[in-house]
This record gives structure tokens, sequence and C-alpha cells, in this order.
């Protein structure tokens, strides 16, 4: 695991678009595409912005990026809290990126069927692949969900399938997540976490007794750990005790 601890939001999300960007880097000169699954919420959409800042927008290859999501609430792409249409709006929209390698979860399907589509793009990247996503970007809630992974839910534990579409009880909407064993299977993944409400989670997820039914953050360990937490120094408060 790496821990990477800054002052603000800001100056962490300075820090991963720089780590990003030589990432980038490194792995194009390998391959010919970079693939990213990206997130949703407020310190993603920070990082999203800065991404797609003059200072930073031409140092990327946007046209050999290809676009994932991690997680998908089933929302119309047009309502506010569609992570799909946060990442457009902040990122896409803004950047040079190829419309064929953008991939979103649909919501103008059923559940199912989206999630069943979903997995078979992904399968078509990345059958017979050493490694899935080149980077996937995470979150993490009060409650240690990461993607739409929540406590309880029998999604934490699948085993099998890439996607998965369930009904989030407490949201009362479906959602559509990447299960952890396809991204166990990138080359790295990465938590962005920032604010003292997330302290506890931190620390229960990366000091707490292995039980992803309470922390389902657990659940996601990449194979060759490349396992990366960007955090502020607030939320890093319990870790650094």
């Amino acid at each position: 695991m790496n821990l990477n601890v800054s002052d603000d939001t800001e100056q962490m999300s300075r820090k991963v678009a720089d780590w990003i960007v030589n990432y980038i880097h490194q792995t194009l000169k390998k391959q010919d595409r970079f693939t990213i699954a990206l997130s949703g919420g407020s310190t993603p959409k920070k990082l999203y912005q800065l991404l797609a800042s003059d200072e930073y927008k031409i140092k990327i290859d946007w046209d050999k990026l290809h676009f994932f999501w991690g997680d998908e609430r089933f929302v119309p792409f047009d309502d506010k809290s569609n992570n799909a249409k946060m990442a457009f709006d902040t990122l896409l929209n803004l950047v040079p990126v190829v419309k064929n390698q953008v991939h979103i979860m649909r919501t103008d399907l059923q559940p199912d069927e989206s999630a069943e589509e979903y997995e078979k793009i992904l399968h078509s990247y990345f059958d017979r692949k050493k490694h899935s996503f080149d980077l996937v970007l995470l979150g993490l809630g009060d409650n240690a969900h990461t993607l739409s992974l929540f406590p309880g839910y029998d999604v934490v534990h699948e085993k099998e399938k890439w996607v998965k579409a369930f009904y989030l009880k407490e949201q009362k909407m479906y959602r559509i997540t990447l299960t952890a064993p396809v991204v166990n299977k990138s080359s790295r993944v990465a938590f962005l976490v920032s604010g003292a409400d997330k302290a506890a989670s931190i620390s229960n997820v990366i000091f707490g007794q292995h039980d992803p039914d309470l922390y389902p953050a657990q659940a996601i360990q990449p194979f060759n750990d490349g396992l990366y937490w960007f955090t502020d120094e607030a939320a890093a408060a319990d870790v650094k005790k």
C-alpha cells in the first residue's frame, strides 16, 4: 500500500494530477492505449477540473485514453447525480477525447441489461490480458463503501461477474457497479479521500479486522499490490496516529 497525505484537497488534487500524467506517459511507452475507470463524488470533481485546465490538458495524449466508470446511480444521464454527467461536465467535454473510447454505464436500459452490456464491453477489452484497467479511481464513503459496494449487500462478495446491478434500499434506487474481481485485476487502483468525516473509515479499512460486510472497501486488494491512497490531513488523522 502506498499512502500519500497532502495538506488539503487542493494540494492532493494537484499531486494526483501530476501522478496520473506521469503514469499515463510511462504506460504509453509500452502500449498504445490507457484505460481508466472514473469515480463520482466531490473529491474527483476537483481532479477532473484540474486535468481539464490549460496547465494539464496539453500534457495528456487524450486520443489514446479509453474511459470507463466504476459505478453509476440508475438515473438519467442529464440528472445532476449521474456520475457520467459530472465527468463530462468537468472533464470530458473540455478535452479532445475520442467519442467511441468513452463507455458510460447506460441508464436507458433495464439495470440488469445495462450491467450485462457493460460486462461484455469490459471482456472485449480485457480478456486474455495480463491486467484489466490501467487505473481505477475510487472514493470512500463515511460508511467505508467504495464503488457501489455497500455494507451488508451480497455484491461485496461477488467472485465471478465483473459488473452487477442491484437495488440499494437506503437510497431507493438501482445502482450499477464494477465488482472486486475486475478492479483487483487492475494495474493500479487509487483511492482519493478528503475530509475529517472519512478519517474513521480509512482507519477501519486499512487497519481494522478484515470484514468486507462492515468495511466493503477492504474487498479492493489489487493482485499486484498496485494500491494507492491519496488523502488530505483531515482524512488521514486516524491513520497517522
